[in-house]
């Protein structure tokens, strides 16, 4: 078996080896949260928005319609929904960098077992 070119004794690997790596560890906040918080935040401005200032009574200058408070809703939905995405992400974006000041650094090792092949086989 020791002339076999298909077990070669000679480049036969370690059977254990553990090497050690420095690497970062910090508290990341989850974005989609965030985005998902402001989209709500949005949704609620926009319902504040639309029963706050009561101009569904008269007829619009601009196109001649009388809307009704569920499609100024839906109006103002449009605009403020994105508004609250978009600062949901800024608000996520700062808590990330406030929690790249406090990372701290961390000793991890690796362990690799190699089994042997098995010599048995026909």
């Amino acid at each position: 078996m020791a002339d076999d070119p298909m077990h070669p004794r000679d480049s036969a690997p370690e059977p254990y080896r553990a090497r050690s790596e420095t690497l970062q560890l910090r508290r990341a906040p989850k974005i989609s949260v965030f985005l998902i918080a402001g989209a709500g935040l949005g949704i609620l401005a926009a319902l504040i928005l639309t029963f706050a200032f009561n101009g569904t009574e008269a007829v619009s200058r601009n196109t001649g319609f009388e809307y009704s408070q569920t499609q100024v809703f839906g109006f103002i939905a449009l605009i403020c929904i994105p508004i609250g995405v978009a600062l949901g992400g800024v608000v996520a974006l700062i808590f990330d960098r406030a929690s790249n000041r406090r990372a701290r650094e961390v000793t991890v090792e690796h362990d690799a077992i190699q089994i042997a092949p098995d010599d048995d086989r026909a």
